[in-house]
């Protein structure tokens, strides 16, 4: 499948798997795609973020990811969910913190010398690269794109689509900024 990617798309693979190793994250996650989106420059992908504002908050979403990492990857709405059943997050995030350090729960193994294999990608962010493929075949794009990257993180339920959102930046408003508002399709 990788053959069928862009250029930029490739870039943001990459710049996936750099942030998952400057992390120390033993696999590639969708927000590391995220992550390696808002990096880019010059591309569809960043263009639509652009005009959506959200390159003047990436500092925003990068907070906002670094949070989220801190409570072990749990959404806002798993985070709710668990308060339903008179489950603290903050609390136990707190506890642990306490105990072992900022960071804790992260999932980070930095300083764990004994890992040193490639990083493969995680369920989420293999679901992101084959969701990107059915948007582009589906627009009857010949190539998968940074674009298609970027719409394939709106799509899918998580923390990438809901920090997006949060900023503005949803499936239709992508939709309406890359390919104009008569063109919308379901992806």
């Amino acid at each position: 499948m990788f053959e069928r990617f862009t250029k930029d798309a490739r870039a943001v693979v990459l710049g996936a798997v750099e942030h998952a190793e400057g992390a120390g994250s033993r696999t590639v996650d969708a927000e590391h795609l995220l992550l390696a989106l808002l990096d880019r420059r010059g591309s569809r992908g960043s263009f639509a973020l652009s005009a959506l504002g959200l390159t003047d908050h990436s500092e925003s979403v990068r907070r906002a990811l670094d949070d989220v990492r801190r409570r072990a990857g749990l959404s806002r709405a798993e985070a709710e969910a668990l308060a339903g059943l008179g489950i603290d997050v903050s609390e136990i995030v707190s506890r642990v913190e306490e105990a072992h350090g900022v960071g804790a729960m992260s999932g980070d193994w930095k300083d764990k010398r004994w890992w040193t294999g490639h990083r493969s990608f995680s369920r989420p962010a293999k679901d992101i690269l084959e969701k990107s493929l059915r948007i582009a075949v589906a627009r009857r794009d010949r190539h998968i794109g940074d674009e298609h990257l970027l719409l394939a993180l709106t799509t899918r339920p998580g923390v990438p689509a809901e920090v997006l959102a949060d900023h503005g930046v949803t499936h239709e408003a992508l939709e309406r900024v890359l390919y104009g508002p008569g063109e919308a399709k379901a992806g």
